[in-house]
């Protein structure tokens, strides 16, 4: 795994207005980065990346059948006990997922390392999926990279193929997409996704959370019109919705929903001490526990994390040296974990991330992050990859 430095295309910020990449730049600060991009063999890809990642879902596909054929560790997630019933119903009944996200340490230099799942509000999809894909076709032509280059990213044709499959499902072939006011990243990944939708033939008509609405004798959620809401895509955690009055109601409604509850289970950093117990040893895993538990067998060197956080909020660490870093944030009132220290690889001052992108049941793609510091955050940049 190296790291290039490498030109901009020419016009690129231009391109990305275009394309509606609005939220390239954060605050005055890059968020997207094309001065250098992160290069791969095709060995390390499918063999170190790929492979591991489809290993790993298949254990926690299994590890969700156990949580919902089980009261006790649902107790241990701290789930709700009013969602216990709406998660087992949407396992047994065979709902699908639509994607997720695995992050990975990885260096090149063994096994990648599974830090967290991101499987209910992964984020960086439109980077992951379109935006880079883009940059190595232009990256191509403008020989700024050799012209046998690749990518890891077959995430917008896995997309478009599940959609089509989910609309076969869908009363009307139709499926709402929502997301809350207020964020440009969130938006625009909506708005990828419902584009996405159209072409696979879907109607994908757009929501806020906050306009979503109930109706006296209609069994569904109803929009701003009093429509009935059949199925809805939200990028909106379920442990939020779940302790709000709209959580009630989401447990007596038919609403269909992409994720579909039972992502509440994997969405919660809990999964990672259960995945350790239940696999301990396995070459991808950290091992991981539930602080309240005792977790005198970590050796020197730890990461806290909120059963509950979003993007590096509420995560502390401190390395086996003794240096210590943190990033504050609103989770504060779950429960806790604390997972072996594993270092990112560094570039200079830059610390990379691997998001390793799931859609239905395979792995399609990756995105890399990277940041001065070693918790990867909202304001990480995104930097492209290509196979050379």
């Amino acid at each position: 795994m190296l790291r290039i430095n490498v030109s901009e295309r020419p016009q690129w910020k231009a391109l990305a207005k275009e394309l509606g990449f609005h939220f390239h730049t954060i605050d005055g600060e890059p968020y997207w980065k094309e001065d250098a991009y992160y290069q791969f063999t095709l060995a390390q890809v499918e063999r170190e990346i790929e492979a591991p990642t489809e290993a790993l879902h298949e254990m926690c596909m299994a590890l969700v059948d156990k949580v919902c054929h089980s009261n006790a560790l649902m107790q241990r997630l701290a789930i709700p006990e009013h969602m216990w019933d709406i998660i087992h119903h949407s396992w047994r009944s065979g709902q699908p997922p639509l994607y997720g996200r695995m992050d990975f340490a990885y260096s090149g230099d063994g096994p990648a390392k599974l830090l967290e799942l991101n499987y209910d509000t992964p984020t960086s999809l439109y980077e992951a999926g379109f935006f880079q894909w883009v940059w190595l076709e232009q990256a191509i032509e403008q020989d700024i990279l050799p012209r046998h280059a690749d990518q890891y990213n077959s995430i917008q044709e896995r997309l478009l193929n599940a959609m089509a499959h989910l609309g076969d499902r869908l009363p009307n072939r139709t499926l709402y997409f929502s997301c809350v006011k207020g964020s440009d990243e969130e938006r625009a990944t909506v708005h990828y996704l419902q584009d996405i939708a159209v072409q696979a033939g879907l109607q994908a008509p757009f929501i806020y959370i906050e306009d979503i609405g109930v109706a006296p004798g209609v069994e569904h959620f109803v929009d701003l019109d009093d429509q009935p809401i059949a199925a809805l895509f939200k990028l909106y955690p379920w442990e939020e919705m779940a302790v709000e009055a709209f959580g009630e109601a989401v447990t007596q409604l038919n609403t269909h929903w992409f994720e579909p509850p039972w992502k509440a289970v994997l969405s919660n950093k809990g999964i990672l001490p259960l995945l350790w117990e239940e696999y301990e040893g396995h070459p991808n895993l950290l091992p991981a526990y539930f602080e309240k538990d005792s977790h005198s067998a970590l050796a020197p060197g730890w990461v806290r994390k909120p059963f509950f956080s979003r993007e590096g909020s509420n995560v502390s660490l401190v390395t086996p040296g003794g240096q210590a870093e943190s990033v504050s944030g609103p989770y504060t009132d779950s429960p806790w974990i604390r997972q072996a220290y594993q270092p990112l690889p560094r570039f200079g001052d830059k610390h990379a991330l691997i998001g390793s992108w799931v859609v239905g049941d395979r792995a399609c793609g990756m995105g890399i992050r990277e940041d001065v510091g070693r918790i990867t955050k909202d304001t990480s940049c995104f930097v492209p990859h290509a196979i050379v």
